[in-house]
């Protein structure tokens, strides 16, 4: 069983590559992300918006950063969420996100005006966050 944690987050800009929901269209959208913008030095972001039913694969936007051509801009979200951290390596890992989505939410009544957030802090760790 996963320890959960509540944490407050500022909203975040972002680029991102905007797929409707399903796992195919997820790695395509990671994909086509993963090919314009250097993964060095990066923060990224899964943000699943339940009631578009639709994923954005993201990368924070810094002060005095370039846009990237051909990606959509916007802002992820800040406020109250409900977070459990993964560890592991990939691919398995990723295997773990939906079921532990799963779990915060049965643990917390999600907040359905905000996405979900996937904060992929290492390769081998991610916060999941659970607007509350």
């Amino acid at each position: 069983m996963n320890k959960f944690s509540e944490v407050t987050r500022d909203e975040i800009a972002v680029q991102f590559v905007r797929v409707p929901d399903g796992i195919e269209h997820i790695r395509r959208a990671w994909d086509e992300l993963e090919a314009v913008v250097a993964l060095r030095g990066r923060h990224f972001y899964g943000a699943f918006d339940p009631v578009a039913n639709d994923y954005r694969a993201c990368v924070e936007v810094r002060e005095g950063d370039e846009l990237v051509p051909g990606l959509d801009s916007g802002t992820l979200p800040g406020g109250r969420y409900l977070r459990a951290r993964l560890r592991g390596d990939p691919p398995a890992v990723y295997e773990r996100i939906g079921p532990t989505l799963d779990e915060l939410t049965r643990e917390a009544k999600p907040e359905r005006s905000r996405p979900s957030l996937e904060h992929y802090r290492r390769v081998d760790e991610i916060d999941l966050l659970l607007p509350i």
